[in-house]
């Protein structure tokens, strides 16, 4: 049996180690002792046992008392699981480069030292201010005993239809989250995709056509030839961009528990539990054809307060949130106990609360809105790229006066395509006024979003930047 795990400051401790030069690979990589490297290399049945023997991460498993040499089984693969999710977890560092999901592997990670004043890395917190039970927002219980008059019956419910073919996908499976699925590593992996094997595209993309809707450029366009040596680059931003993929990451005080990309194109439920729907029960646990994905559990909490509050909020999340994508923009509709508020893109930062009416469909993201305020950054008639990001809090006011990282549970939701566009034209760029106008005529609203994608289209190939497609040949 191992030794009682005790509690270690993993900041001081780590950096400790780094400077000790005592773990070959574990190393500084920038003179003012930000940046630093940890090998990571994948253990197999046939890595040599003396390859484990002398490893940050069996010496991490020693101090915390989870490893007891000559009395314990050794588990390298256990081991470095300890040692990812303690880093995950911490504030004070930041993963920067994850080489193990590299295409050849790179086996080593780069992290960045944060500073955070007054962090503990979760092993200090123990008198950090708790909410008083009952200023937790639950709905009394008696109040589900009542018929779900507001509620529409299963054949009523139009924001909750199967698609044509009545199926998507394994729908029963929850997904759980993986506190060691990082969202930094996400974003490096999306930037190096848009990097690697771009490099020539500014010089293979075509210029710009001409304005065939500007009434100047209209007579003759068709019989103007093309230069000898034009060999346009034909892509299509609006299907190289996922339109309905979300990233999601569930934080429990400030610490991120668990993140994951959804890319069910009907959405997906967030519950606590082991309830899932069937096509006799959407009237309360909605679609069958939602992903279906599990809150993470309180097990690795070290307060035991918090544990105790936030498992009183868990404890009524059996129905879950809903959040359904519709057009390409997202509505959510809360079913659970658990008082539900939330804020996004056009609501005040620091307004009042804003609290969800249970069993009500509201939107939460207009795609259209989020792309015409791009545009009109990108023309200069906006200061500031258009927000998108999305924040529920469960069973406490939000927002209000006390910061993201002081409430119990924090689920941020990013539409992917409004990360990647946002990213794309991030630089300063400059507008012509003779650049295409965008035009629409009796628009609905999937003409508008067409429109509104040809327009950043436009834009990345008037303006050279690399974006997430393939060339192909004419």
């Amino acid at each position: 049996m191992s030794v009682q795990p005790r509690r270690v400051r993993l900041k001081p401790w780590l950096l400790a180690q780094v400077n000790s030069g005592r773990y070959p690979g574990l190393q500084w990589l920038s003179a003012d002792h930000r940046l630093f490297q940890i090998p990571w290399k994948h253990a197999t049945r046939h890595t040599p046992v003396s390859d484990e023997e002398n490893t940050i991460f069996k010496a991490w498993a020693l101090e915390t008392g989870k490893y007891q040499e000559g009395v314990d089984e050794p588990d390298p693969a256990k081991w470095k699981a300890n040692l990812r999710c303690a880093l995950n977890k911490s504030r004070e560092f930041q993963l920067k480069y994850d080489g193990t999901k590299e295409t050849p592997v790179q086996p080593f990670k780069i992290y960045e030292v944060c500073e955070h004043p007054g962090s503990t890395d979760g092993a200090e917190d123990d008198d950090e201010e708790m909410p008083n039970l009952m200023d937790l927002s639950i709905n009394p219980r008696l109040s589900d005993s009542a018929p779900f008059a507001s509620f529409p019956a299963p054949s009523e419910m139009n924001q909750f239809s199967l698609p044509p073919n009545g199926t998507f996908g394994p729908p029963h499976i929850p997904v759980p989250l993986l506190p060691d699925i990082t969202m930094t590593s996400d974003l490096q992996g999306q930037a190096h995709f848009l990097h690697n094997g771009l490099q020539d595209l500014n010089a293979a993309a075509a210029q710009p056509e001409p304005d065939l809707m500007e009434a100047s450029g209209m007579v003759g366009v068709e019989n103007q030839a093309e230069p000898q040596n034009h060999q346009p680059c034909k892509y299509d931003l609006l299907s190289s961009v996922p339109l309905t993929d979300l990233d999601l990451k569930f934080q429990y005080r400030g610490r991120t528990m668990g993140s994951l990309t959804v890319s069910n194109p009907q959405g997906c439920r967030l519950y606590y539990g082991h309830l899932e729907p069937t096509p006799e029960q959407v009237d309360l646990f909605g679609p069958v054809n939602l992903q279906q994905v599990l809150f993470p559990g309180t097990s690795e909490m070290q307060n035991e307060k918090q544990r105790f509050y936030t498992e009183a909020l868990l404890d009524v999340m059996d129905r879950g949130l809903i959040l359904e994508i519709c057009e390409q923009d997202i509505y959510a509709v809360r079913l659970c106990q658990c008082k539900v508020f939330w804020s996004g893109p056009g609501m005040p930062e620091h307004g009042p609360s804003n609290p969800m009416e249970r069993e009500k469909k509201i939107k939460v993201f207009s795609l259209n809105d989020f792309l015409q305020g791009l545009i009109l950054f990108q023309k200069g008639e906006a200061p500031n790229p258009p927000p998108f990001e999305i924040y529920f809090c469960f069973g406490e006011d939000w927002p209000d006066n006390k910061p993201k990282e002081k409430k119990l549970i924090m689920v941020q939701v990013i539409p992917v395509v409004a990360r990647i566009l946002t990213e794309m034209f991030s630089g300063e760029l400059s507008w012509s006024t003779d650049s295409i106008r965008l035009q629409i005529s009796n628009p609905d609203v999937k003409d508008q979003t067409v429109a509104q994608f040809k327009e950043l289209q436009r834009l990345l190939q008037s303006q050279n930047i690399q974006g997430p497609w393939n060339p192909t040949g004419p």
